[in-house]
């Protein structure tokens, strides 16, 4: 039976981000969550009818302000472009991707404290973040807005310092810059909605992007054990809510299921195979609801 929205039935509006580091793992984790996705990148919206969603691809930086309107229900962006933004958007969940440091960096040597930026040009792509997070510590420093690299400002005489997005930092490296003081924001992709009553379908739309989020930390594990070893086992390995035991047909042994931690779940086969576990398999899980 067809779960598609009658016409009276209006369409959760989803943002997406259309291309950028962001776009790739956004689509794949909504694809992975059971929705269909544009396969022309130049698409600039699609209808997913059956699901009650309508997803529009936008520039990442756009998102927030599109969902801080409520023109669109729900996005996905950065942490860092939300905070921006200063749009009324909240933040609703976590995506886990796409993380990175915003960082202040200077000619090497040149400074060593946050104090030392008073009076100084600052280069950056998120004057709003920067601002604001100098206005707290009592900083007058001018901020100069460049979209783009920023690495080369100083270089041309624009600023004395810049504030970017830090991964391995490489970059700043071969311009001759290092990065200084605090962290001035840990940003990654989340989900953000808009204020007020939550639409029709938001619920079910985030319980399926917590599914797949879920289904990537934890993998299933089986294995057989005897079954005076059971109770040390399943301390082990006490899954969700309870692990699944039952007996075997070879007297004295039983079957265990349980989900378990992806990171560790090596260490655990190991412990369980010391227990006298055998036949342990680990499988993937592609979704879940918790």
């Amino acid at each position: 039976m067809s779960t598609a929205p009658t016409t009276d039935q209006r369409l959760l509006r989803v943002a997406v981000p259309n291309k950028g580091a962001l776009s790739e793992s956004a689509t794949e984790m909504l694809r992975e969550s059971g929705y269909r996705q544009r396969t022309d990148s130049k698409q600039l919206t699609l209808v997913d009818a059956e699901n009650g969603v309508e997803f529009f691809y936008l520039r990442p930086r756009d998102i927030a302000l599109y969902v801080g309107e409520g023109t669109l229900d729900v996005g996905v962006t950065g942490r860092d472009l939300l905070a921006d933004s200063g749009a009324k958007a909240e933040e609703a969940l976590q995506l886990g991707f796409g993380r990175s440091r915003f960082r202040f960096a200077g000619p090497a040597g040149r400074f060593s404290e946050l104090g030392e930026l008073a009076g100084a040009r600052i280069a950056t792509s998120y004057i709003g973040v920067v601002r604001a997070f100098l206005e707290e510590r009592g900083i007058d420093a001018t901020v100069v807005r460049l979209d783009g690299a920023v690495e080369t400002s100083i270089q041309l005489g624009v600023a004395d310092a810049i504030a970017d997005v830090v991964e391995t930092g490489s970059t700043l490296r071969r311009a001759g810059l290092e990065v200084f003081g605090e962290t001035i924001l840990d940003s990654e992709a989340v989900l953000i909605t808009r204020s007020g009553e939550a639409p029709t379908g938001l619920e079910v739309f985030r319980r399926r992007i917590e599914g797949v989020l879920v289904a990537r930390s934890y993998v299933m594990m089986d294995y057989d054990i005897p079954t005076d070893q059971v109770e040390t086992a399943v301390e082990l390995t006490p899954g969700i809510e309870s692990p699944t035991v039952a007996p075997l047909h070879k007297e004295g042994w039983s079957a265990v299921r349980a989900m378990v931690p992806r990171d560790g779940a090596q260490r655990l086969m190991d412990e369980l195979y010391g227990l006298g576990a055998r036949g342990i398999l680990l499988t993937d899980i592609h979704a879940c609801r918790l």
